[in-house]
């Protein structure tokens, strides 16, 4: 009885098939609009996609269909109110709980999948197993557990003194501890492997670009993690750094700021994905310290902001794999969209930003085929917006529908 209140409330119930009538229709393949679509979905499924002029179940007709957006790098589990030494007092069942509500944020904005990059205490295993029970609400989530790397690192926190004797969960030196770190988080249900491979922003000691893991650890991290069937997301600003990741096999790079013209060979030549987030700039630089951000991350971040979008510019005209990843977290969740603008200000097409987060990023997180467009076959992970973000990308503000495999979490139109 409880489980069935819990879905009642979460989700609007739906026949096993049901129809919507979309007034337009984004292919995020061909970067297409087709008009007066009826979407047919049954159970979690889209069964058929094609045109349709007799009623259906649910009217969208009056917004623009697409696929949920894919943020390949998340933090549920965090909260810009958890930043600088607030963060100390944030117990690992406070985060989880925190989670809860960014994740029911987060799928309401249109995010109907996310990658989550780094959580302590196992916590984002957690919420995704209660998004997948129907226990709380939320996207889909493929999760990587505490972040690897070395101590005094990004990974590690610098905030205690030394008397406390903390390390952080994922830390550890040299390649065959890393390798028992990888081996841990797996054991206990992470979906992914996350490493700090250069230091960061929202890190106390550490140079923003400096290397951290040598590529004989990194290399040792991907092959543990490989023969696992999971990939790696490389955390790494720096120039060294990046290209450390990219030649030890990494699947994927975040943030890449000082990312050079080698570096950008390198993913090109390696398949690997590049995750830019250049927005959350703006969040830190304007609201960092009302938050609780230290004044050493602030002078990091006027380092990077900049230089990062001119780099995704250079990474996109020179053909690399540009996945959509926010950084959720940083800033406050159900903004991701915020990001959209600076894509396309910095060189994609609209189409072209909308693609990264839906067809591309199902490709970096292995759901090819799966979900990220909206043909037969695949998951029923739809939303609507009001207006065309073909025509003007900000409407991506404006969802007003979302369905994640095939219920209906918001409507905003009524039927």
């Amino acid at each position: 009885m409880t489980r069935f209140l819990l879905l009642s409330v979460f989700a609007f119930p739906l026949a096993a098939q049901t129809s919507i009538r979309c007034g337009k229709l984004l292919d995020v393949r061909t970067g297409q609009v087709r008009n007066n679509v009826v979407i047919t979905v049954e159970k979690d499924r889209i069964l058929a996609v094609g045109p349709g002029s007799t009623a259906a179940a649910i009217d969208l007709s009056r917004g623009t269909c697409l696929p949920g957006i894919i943020d390949a790098h998340e933090h549920l589990t965090s909260d810009p109110s958890q930043s600088g030494y607030q963060g100390l007092g944030t117990s690992v069942p406070r985060q989880a709980i925190l989670g809860v509500k960014n994740a029911r944020a987060t799928l309401r904005a249109g995010v109907t999948t996310v990658r989550n990059v780094g959580a302590d205490g196992f916590s984002d295993i957690a919420l995704r197993d209660g998004i997948n029970e129907g226990d709380v609400e939320g996207p889909r989530m493929l999760v990587s557990g505490p972040s690897l790397g070395i101590t005094g690192g990004h990974c590690d926190n610098a905030l205690l003194a030394p008397e406390f004797k903390y390390s952080g969960e994922g830390v550890a030196d040299g390649p065959w501890a890393l390798r028992a770190k990888v081996r841990n988080n797996i054991k206990y249900g992470a979906d992914l492997i996350k490493i700090c491979a250069t230091g960061g922003v929202l890190s106390k000691g550490d140079s923003v670009g400096g290397p951290q893991l040598t590529e004989e650890e990194i290399r040792a991290i991907v092959d543990e993690a490989h023969q696992h069937d999971r990939k790696v997301a490389a955390h790494a600003h720096g120039t060294e750094g990046i290209k450390r990741a990219i030649r030890a096999g990494v699947d994927s790079v975040e943030h890449c700021s000082f990312i050079d013209e080698e570096g950008i060979r390198l993913a090109r030549e390696k398949g690997t994905f590049l995750v830019f987030d250049i927005y959350n700039d703006d969040f830190i630089l304007q609201e960092g310290i009302k938050v609780g951000m230290l004044p050493e991350f602030i002078e990091k971040e006027k380092l990077v902001g900049k230089t990062q979008r001119e780099n995704f510019r250079k990474a996109y005209l020179a053909g690399a794999k540009l996945a959509f990843g926010t950084d959720g977290g940083v800033y406050p969740h159900g903004d991701n969209w915020k990001q959209f603008p600076y894509m396309v200000e910095f060189g994609m097409k609209p189409g072209e930003a909308l693609r990264a987060a839906t067809l591309t990023s199902a490709e970096l997180l292995g759901l090819g085929g799966k979900t990220g467009v909206l043909e037969a076959n695949h998951l029923a992970d739809i939303i609507a917006v009001e207006g065309d973000p073909l025509a003007d990308i900000r409407v991506m503000e404006k969802v007003r529908f979302v369905m994640k495999d095939g219920k209906v979490y918001r409507n905003d139109w009524g039927r």
